[in-house]
């Protein structure tokens, strides 16, 4: 007997029929059979699910003669499961990696409950993924095993039968059977968790849930089919009329009709032209026969549900006709406030514009205004230390203005407030582009922070990579760049490519990046705060890992299994995922083992300090990580469409700042042999500290402050060496109980097996000179006393 029997029924899904059946057999849990149930499908699904059959032995295939509707089908299946617990998957949707393996855990915790809930996501054609807006619901609440009675508020979430797995001696015992028509889920879902003695929910996506762009959904097609609901419904009742203890759910459910009633004759295509009115008798007729007072709508779902029960239908039309045209006039109201707000800020700017730029105030904005964060927060907080008499302003989206400091002034965008600051600000610092409506004043200074050195291409050099330039327009980023008098730059090799990526007369400022100086600021305490705060358990070993974003990529799928990989690494690592800032998507389910999503911190440095290692691809954060000197290890599976796609100034494979892994199978293997923290690693990580981190010694706010806002040319603090640092450290109970496991051969290129026992501190390599370097503020380093 399997575990579990996966009963997929098929009818024209031939272009995702081999996904579905693909995302069941390739998951890691392989106690179960698959029963694909082809319901005469005129097309290639039947030979599909032969092929899979014929080369799989957990495939059973079953061929109905005639169409049947998916309830039949089904039940088609049911007829033929052996499985321990019968779960369902409709033919375009597809089971995420690793779901079997979380559900057969969790019903082993739970000692195999009737009925498992799990959760499910939204995917979309463009590449959204969206998780189910109940998923709270999921969460552990009081027992792990309970009745619905003592969650009812379970009933929100989509009442269908592909989120969760039933024990099949449970089914067969109750008499379960899909009946025919549409809605079918419904006279099923209901009786089943009303009739289960143990309920359970895991918290976490199984299911793909497809959103097709067109045709997907057989419920959103015309049909007088939708009057099926009726009869769905009755079944549901005569359930509860054969089941005494279950009277006091009617009310509920009675509810829960209407409300789908209500959602039935309001979508926009559903029942045929002519027969809402019918529709409304109907919906009368069932509601007079079920009814079940005691479980009263929300208050803004009343006068809906007193309609439905009435059968008033014109009432209900005419109501539905004056609020679309209420909508209709609220947005052309809207549009017209929106031209005559635009207007007036543009006379305000102007005037505002005439009048005299205030010396003692600074702007501030990072990341397209997403929040107080990298080198201008770091050079606005040296500012309000080292120059008081400056006012600093930050200019935020209101979701982000609580990470603005208390002392600094929050601007919205597009306010009145934030054109004026724009228009009468001594000093505008950036890591981006401002608004391309400023106007830059001569009297005004602007500093151009960036906000990572350069291994992938940048401005101008992007003219021939249409793929990622895609729709930049280059005359408009020549006269941004126009506006710059300062240009920050991290290293030698940062100065190069500014200069000729962003071609203008503005003053390069090598002083390294102001964001980097907590690295050297941060004492032991700090950072087990920050780990403890971001719930890392003492005595493991955090690794972060942060892949940048793929412009050959519409959809950003993480380019690692994270949960293999924590897997993998065993029970003394913990994985702390961190999306790229353009909007991907979150590396990992929220609710997997040993994986924290850290895309939604604020600091990126704070989850550097927090870690003990980094694993990434081409993102700049390893070169500012390189001066925390921690481990490095890059995974560059994609570097060919990568290097395609975007192009690099370099190949960082061959100077890399640690180990280097093209597969994940290669990654897994560098940890378990120690690699990634071995002494062939370190050395690669001097050379490379050496190279990009030149000035990044807890210093350069300061310098930048002194240079461009006291206006010091001289006397600037001096570049303390690479060998005299004290970079932060993770304290010692973090790394105390990482002993690694025995060197096994390994398959990485270039990395000889590392004998043991491996030492728990870093090894170095023969430290060298810092070479001479291009500093236009006569910062050359040289030893301190």
């Amino acid at each position: 007997m399997p575990r579990f029997s996966v009963i997929v029924p098929a009818f024209k899904v031939q272009a995702y029929l081999h996904e579905c059946l693909d995302s069941v057999l390739t998951q890691t849990f392989s106690d179960f059979e698959l029963i694909a149930v082809d319901d005469c499908s005129p097309d290639a699904c039947g030979a599909i699910i032969d092929e899979f059959a014929a080369r799989d032995p957990r495939v059973r295939a079953v061929h109905l003669p005639a169409n049947v509707g998916l309830g039949q089908a089904r039940n088609a299946g049911l007829a033929r499961a052996a499985g321990e617990y019968l779960l369902f998957l409709d033919s375009d949707d597809s089971l995420v990696p690793g779901a079997l393996e979380a559900i057969a855990d969790r019903l082993e915790e739970t000692e195999d409950p009737d009925v498992l809930i799990y959760d499910y996501a939204r995917t979309y054609w463009t590449g959204e993924v969206a998780r189910n807006k109940f998923a709270s619901l999921l969460a552990d609440q009081g027992p792990a095993v309970f009745r619905l009675e003592d969650r009812p508020g379970l009933l929100k979430l989509l009442m269908v039968v592909w989120n969760k797995a039933y024990k099949r001696e449970f089914v067969e015992r109750e008499g379960f059977a899909f009946p025919p028509g549409y809605y079918e889920d419904t006279p099923w879902t209901y009786p089943a968790l009303l009739a289960a003695s143990t309920v359970t929910t895991l918290d976490r996506v199984c299911v793909h849930y497809r959103q097709r762009r067109q045709g997907g959904n057989i419920l959103a097609t015309t049909s007088r089919k939708h009057f099926d609901i009726f009869d769905q419904y009755d079944r549901v009742f005569a359930f509860l009329d054969a089941r005494p203890a279950l009277a006091h759910w009617k009310p509920v459910l009675y509810r829960r009709m209407i409300d789908h009633f209500s959602t039935l004759v309001t979508a926009r295509g559903r029942l045929p032209r002519g027969s809402r009115a019918e529709f409304f008798r109907r919906a009368r007729a069932h509601c007079r026969r079920h009814r079940a007072p005691g479980a009263p709508p929300a208050l803004r779902g009343r006068l809906r549900h007193a309609l439905i029960r009435s059968g008033g239908h014109r009432v209900y039309r005419a109501l539905w006709a004056a609020d679309l045209l209420r909508s209709r006039t609220g947005r052309i109201a809207g549009r017209a406030r929106r031209v005559l707000l635009a207007a007036a800020l543009r006379v305000h700017y102007r005037i505002q514009l005439r009048l005299p730029v205030r010396s003692d105030l600074a702007v501030f904005a990072a990341y397209w205004n997403r929040g107080y964060s990298c080198n201008p927060a770091a050079i606005e907080e040296k500012v309000r230390e080292l120059a008081p008499h400056i006012r600093t302003a930050w200019i935020a989206q209101e979701a982000h203005h609580h990470t603005v400091p208390a002392g600094t002034r929050r601007l919205r965008p597009g306010t009145f407030a934030y054109w004026s600051a724009l228009a009468r600000a001594k000093y505008l610092v950036n890591n981006v582009n401002f608004d391309r409506r400023l106007v830059k004043r001569r009297s005004q200074i602007m500093l151009q922070t960036h906000h990572g050195t350069p291994l992938k291409t940048m401005g101008i050099d992007l003219q021939e990579r249409p793929a990622a330039a895609r729709s930049m327009d280059f005359e408009q980023l020549l006269a941004n760049v126009d506006k710059w008098d300062y240009s920050l730059s991290a290293n030698r090799h940062s100065t190069l490519v500014w200069e000729r990526a962003y071609p203008s007369a503005c003053t390069v400022l090598e002083y390294g990046y102001p964001r980097n100086d907590v690295y050297q600021l941060t004492g032991a305490e700090d950072v087990a705060r920050l780990r403890a705060s971001l719930g890392i358990p003492e005595g493991r070993t955090a690794i972060l890992y942060a892949p940048t974003h793929r412009d050959y990529r519409r959809s950003q799928s993480p380019p690692l299994d994270v949960e293999r990989l924590a897997a993998a690494l065993g029970p003394r690592f913990v994985l702390l995922t961190r999306a790229h800032y353009f909007g991907d998507a979150p590396l990992a389910d929220p609710a997997a083992h040993r994986v924290i999503d850290v895309s939604g911190h604020p600091s990126v440095e704070s989850l550097c300090l927090a870690s003990d290692g980094l694993i990434t691809d081409y993102s700049s954060l390893m070169f500012d990580y390189a001066g925390l000197d921690r481990p490095i290890v890059l995974h560059t599976g994609d570097w060919d469409a990568y290097q395609a796609a975007r192009g690099t100034y370099f190949d960082v494979r061959e100077c890399p700042p640690g180990a280097v892994a093209r597969t994940e199978d290669e990654l897994i293997d560098i940890f378990a042999t120690g690699h990634w923290r071995g002494s062939r690693s370190a050395q690669l990580r001097a050379a490379f500290r050496e190279r990009f981190c030149p000035y990044d010694d807890g210093n350069a706010a300061e310098r930048v402050v002194r240079r461009v806002f006291l206006g010091e040319s001289a006397g600037l603090p001096v570049v303390v060496p690479q060998e005299q640092r004290t970079p932060a450290r993770v304290p010692v109970p973090a790394l105390a109980t990482d002993v690694l496991p025995e060197a096994v051969p390994t398959a990485t290129p270039g990395m000889p097996p590392v004998a043991v026992p491996v030492p728990l501190t870093k090894t170095h390599g023969p430290e060298t000179q810092l070479p001479p370097q291009h500093s236009p503020g006569g910062l050359v380093p040289t030893p301190q006393p």
